[in-house]
C-alpha cells in the first residue's frame, strides 16, 4: 500500500491526502508564490502575486518623479545618475526602530479601545484555529489507522467526525480572516488621517514639493500605508500562530520520535541561514523598483495632463523616448530582482519540497519494525510540517519580508521627515535667523524699545530690513528691503525674470522663511483671536494668514475637485461646504478620526457664506455669467481646469477674491491671460471693494492701477550686501522706462 506523504489542506490545517503530494502547505505555498512571479507581475508580465505582498507590489498610482529623474527627463538622457540607480541598504536596527515608530501610535490613539478589542478578538480566533489544527492532527491519525486496518465502521465514524469538524471549524477561519481584514482597514484609515494631517500641517506638503526633499509622498500615503497595515497585521498573526503551533506540535512530534525533532531544528536553522545569504539584496532591489515604477507612472500622468501642449509642440517622439528610457530603468532593476529571486527560489523550492518526504523517511523504519501504527506516520508528517513552517518563516516568507522591509523603509523616511528629524531638513543651509511674520492689531503696536505705541489705523503692511535667500542654495535674492504699505496704497513689483519677484510673494505668504527681517501685517481687531491692546500673533499656518485677511491669487488659479459653487467658495468657506452635512451624523460616525477638521490657532472671524444670488452676482461682476447656462448652474461637476480657459480661470479667481473681501491681496501675474479691457475692469472692482493689493507683472498697462512701484534687479554676487531694489511712485515712471537702475 502506498504511503501518504503530505497533508490535506484545511485553511491553515494539514491533513493527509495523496492527491496533494506536490502541494506545500498553504502558508508555504503563499510564501513560495512570492518569488520571481510577484516581481514580474509588477511590469505587467501576467504572473500571479501572493496576497501577502500584493499590496506592496501593486502598480503605484499617480506620483511625482524624483528631482534627478526630472532632470534626466528634461535633458533627454537615458541613464539616471548613479545615486538614483543604487542605494545603500538599511540596517536591521534602523528597520526595527522605524517599524515601531510607524506602527505604535495607533495603539495609543483615541481609537485605542476599539483597536485593542479588535486585536484581542483576532488573536482569540487565531488561537481557536490553532486548537482546531491540533484536533485535526489527531483526527488524521485515527482516520488513517482505520483505513490501514480496513475497519469500515471506524472509518465511517472518523469520516463523520471529519465532516462535523469541518462544519464547526470553518466559521472560526472565516471570522478570523474577516476580523483581521476589518482591523487592518480601520488601522489604515486612522494612519491615513494621521499622516495626512501631518503632511498638510505647517505647509510640509509645499516644502516637500518645492525643495524636492523626498520622492513620491502620495505613494507613501496611499499604497505604502495600505501595504504596511495589512502586512504588519498578517505577519503579527503569523508569528503568534507560529509560537502557539510550536508549543502545540513540538510536544506531539517529540513524543513520537525525538530524533525527528532534532532533524527538524537543524534543517530549519540551516535553511534560514542560507536564505538570508542568498536574498540579502532583495530589500534594496524592491525599494528601487518601487521608485522606478513610480517615476515611469509619473511620466505617463504628465503626458495625460499636458496632452494639448505636447500635441502643439509635436513632441510625441520625444515623450515616447523619455518614457521608454524610464521604463528601461525599471526593466533593468526588475531584471536584477528576478535574478536574485531566481537564485533564492532554487534553494527554497528544493527546501520546501524535500520536507514532503523527509519526516516519513525518518519514521518509516519504526513503522516497518512495528513500533508505530500507520496513522502515526501521517501524524508525524503533519506535526513536522507545522513546526517546520514555524521555524522557517524567514525561508518561506523572505520575498514578503524583503518587500515589507522596503515599505517600512519608505514610511520610516516619510515619518522622520514629518517629525522634522530627517537630516535633509537640517542640511538646507538654514540658519538660526529666519524671517519673522507677525500680525498686529491696528489699535496698537509695540515699539522696538518695548513701549506701547498707538498704531497707524491706515497701516496695512510693514517690511523691515528684509533679506531674502533661497531655502536650499542660499542665494541672496533681495537685500535689506524696507517699505510701508497703507490702505489704498497699491504696489507693483517689477524686474527681470529670476530676480525674485514671486519669491518675495512667497516670503509675504510665509512659504519661504529663509533670510532675515520682519514682515508685519496690521489687521483689524476682529480678525485676531485675542484683540487686546498690543496683541500680536506669529504666523502659524496658511489658513491663519488667510483668515487674517491676506489673500493670494496665482497666475494659474487652483481649480478644486467639485462643483462651480465650490470653486467660488474656495478657500474661504470650503470647510463649511464639506463638513456641514455631516454635523448631525458625527456622533454615530464609526470612524470619527476621518471626520475631524484641524483648525489653526489664531483664526479670526470670516464673512458669512454667500447666498446663491450673491454667487450669481459676482459671476456677473467678473463677466463670467455666461458659463452658468453652459454648465447647467452652480452645482454642476466638471474638470474645471480643462473646461475653462486660463482667462476664465483667472476671472473666477477674482470672483473668489471679491467674495472673500480680504484686507490685502497678493497678485502674481493674475491677469496675464486677460485682455486689457478685462484687466482694467477687474482692477477697478477690487479697488472699489477697498482691497489693498500687491501685484507682480510686466505689462506697462499695470502702472495706472498702482501708485507705488518696487523694482528688483538680479543679485549678481552670492552673499552680496548691496541693495538691489528701488521703490518709487508710479507717477515718476515714464511709459518707456524698463528699469530705474542706471546702467
Amino acid at each position: 500500500m502506498q504511503l501518504p506523504t503530505t497533508p490535506i489542506c484545511f485553511p491553515s490545517i494539514k491533513l493527509p491526502a495523496l492527491p496533494l503530494l506536490l502541494q506545500p502547505s498553504p502558508r508555504l505555498a503563499s510564501a513560495s508564490a512570492s518569488g520571481p512571479g510577484s516581481a514580474a507581475r509588477r511590469l505587467g508580465l501576467g504572473l500571479p502575486t501572493p496576497p501577502s505582498v500584493a499590496s506592496a507590489m501593486r502598480r503605484r498610482g499617480r506620483r511625482r518623479a524624483a528631482p534627478t529623474s526630472r532632470a534626466a527627463a528634461g535633458s533627454g538622457e537615458a541613464a539616471a545618475p548613479d545615486s538614483q540607480e543604487k542605494r545603500d541598504g538599511t540596517d536591521l536596527k534602523t528597520l526595527a526602530t522605524r517599524f515601531w515608530k510607524v506602527a505604535a501610535p495607533y495603539w495609543w490613539s483615541e481609537d485605542k479601545t476599539q483597536a485593542r478589542l479588535r486585536l484581542a478578538a483576532v488573536f482569540a480566533l487565531t488561537l481557536g484555529t490553532t486548537g482546531i489544527s491540533v484536533g485535526f492532527n489527531f483526527l488524521g491519525r485515527d482516520f488513517y489507522n482505520a483505513l490501514a486496518d480496513k475497519d469500515q465502521e471506524k472509518f465511517t465514524q472518523q469520516l463523520l467526525y471529519y465532516l462535523g469538524a469541518f462544519a464547526g471549524g470553518i466559521p472560526f477561519f472565516v471570522l478570523r480572516d474577516y476580523a483581521k481584514e476589518t482591523l487592518s482597514l480601520r488601522w489604515r484609515s486612522w494612519m491615513t488621517s494621521y499622516y495626512m494631517k501631518r503632511y498638510f500641517n505647517n505647509r510640509t506638503f509645499y516644502k516637500i514639493q518645492s525643495q524636492s526633499i523626498i520622492d513620491n509622498p502620495d505613494q507613501r500615503i496611499n499604497d505604502d500605508l495600505s501595504a504596511f497595515t495589512g502586512t504588519a497585521l498578517a505577519f503579527s498573526l503569523t508569528l503568534f500562530n507560529a509560537a502557539v503551533d510550536l508549543i502545540s506540535f513540538s510536544n506531539i512530534l517529540y513524543g513520537i520520535y525525538p530524533p525527528l525533532f532534532i532533524v527538524l531544528v537543524v534543517y530549519s536553522l540551516g535553511g534560514t541561514a542560507i536564505s538570508v545569504v542568498l536574498g540579502k539584496n532583495l530589500v534594496n532591489l524592491n525599494f528601487m523598483q518601487e521608485k522606478k515604477e513610480a517615476d515611469f507612472r509619473y511620466g505617463l500622468v504628465r503626458v495625460r495632463e499636458n496632452a494639448e501642449s505636447i500635441a502643439f509642440y509635436g513632441g510625441e517622439e520625444n515623450e515616447l523616448q523619455l518614457l521608454l528610457d524610464r521604463f528601461r530603468r525599471a526593466f533593468d532593476n526588475l531584471s536584477e530582482l528576478l535574478i536574485a529571486s531566481r537564485n533564492l527560489e532554487f534553494f527554497t523550492s528544493g527546501y520546501r519540497y524535500l520536507i514532503q518526504i523527509l519526516p516519513a523517511a525518518v519514521v518509516a523504519p519504526m513503522y516497518f519494525s512495528g513500533k508505530i501504527e500507520f496513522g502515526v506516520i501521517n501524524q508525524s508528517v503533519s506535526a513536522f510540517n507545522h513546526i517546520l513552517s514555524d521555524f522557517s518563516l524567514i525561508v518561506f516568507q523572505f520575498q514578503s519580508i524583503s518587500a515589507f522591509s522596503a515599505v517600512i523603509d519608505r514610511l520610516g523616511e516619510f515619518d522622520d521627515l514629518l517629525d522634522g528629524n530627517e537630516s535633509s531638513l537640517s542640511s538646507q543651509n538654514d540658519t538660526v535667523d529666519e524671517i519673522n511674520i507677525i500680525f498686529k492689531s491696528r489699535s496698537s503696536a509695540v515699539s522696538s524699545n518695548g513701549s506701547l505705541t498707538q498704531s497707524d489705523p491706515c497701516m496695512v503692511l510693514e517690511i523691515l530690513n528684509l533679506t531674502l535667500i533661497t531655502p536650499r542654495s542660499g542665494n541672496v535674492l533681495i537685500t535689506d528691503l524696507t517699505l510701508e504699505l497703507k490702505e489704498k496704497d497699491h504696489l507693483l513689483v517689477m524686474g527681470p525674470s529670476g530676480s525674485g519677484k514671486t519669491s518675495l510673494l512667497r516670503a509675504l505668504a510665509g512659504l519661504w522663511t529663509s533670510g532675515t527681517g520682519d514682515i508685519i501685517y496690521h489687521v483689524r481687531d476682529s480678525m485676531l483671536q485675542n484683540a487686546n491692546v498690543g496683541s500680536e500673533e506669529v504666523l502659524q499656518s496658511s489658513k491663519q494668514r488667510r483668515d487674517n485677511g491676506i489673500f493670494f491669487v496665482p497666475q494659474r488659479p487652483y481649480m478644486v475637485l467639485g462643483t462651480l459653487r465650490q470653486q467660488l467658495l474656495y478657500p474661504t468657506w470650503s470647510e463649511d461646504v464639506h463638513h456641514s452635512p455631516n454635523n448631525d451624523a458625527e456622533s454615530t460616525d464609526p470612524l470619527p478620526f476621518l471626520s475631524e477638521v484641524v483648525t489653526s490657532e489664531g483664526v479670526g472671524a470670516k464673512p458669512e457664506m454667500p447666498s446663491t444670488a450673491e454667487l450669481v452676482r459676482v459671476l456677473e461682476v467678473v463677466r463670467l455669467s455666461y458659463i452658468l447656462p453652459r454648465f447647467n448652474g452652480l452645482d454642476s461637476m466638471h474638470d474645471w481646469a480643462s473646461v475653462l480657459s486660463l482667462g476664465e480661470q483667472q476671472r473666477l479667481a477674482f470672483a473668489r477674491l471679491l467674495l472673500a473681501k480680504p484686507t490685502l491681496v497678493l497678485l502674481d501675474e493674475s491677469t496675464s491671460a486677460l485682455d486689457e479691457a478685462n484687466e482694467a475692469h477687474l482692477y477697478s472692482q477690487i479697488e472699489a471693494a477697498g482691497i489693498t493689493y500687491i501685484s507682480i507683472g510686466h505689462r506697462k498697462t499695470l502702472h495706472k492701477f498702482h501708485n507705488k512701484a518696487l523694482y528688483i534687479s538680479k543679485s549678481e554676487l552670492a552673499g552680496s550686501t548691496l541693495r538691489n531694489w528701488e521703490l518709487k511712485p508710479t507717477s515718476q515712471i515714464s511709459a518707456e522706462e524698463s528699469s530705474p537702475f542706471s546702467s
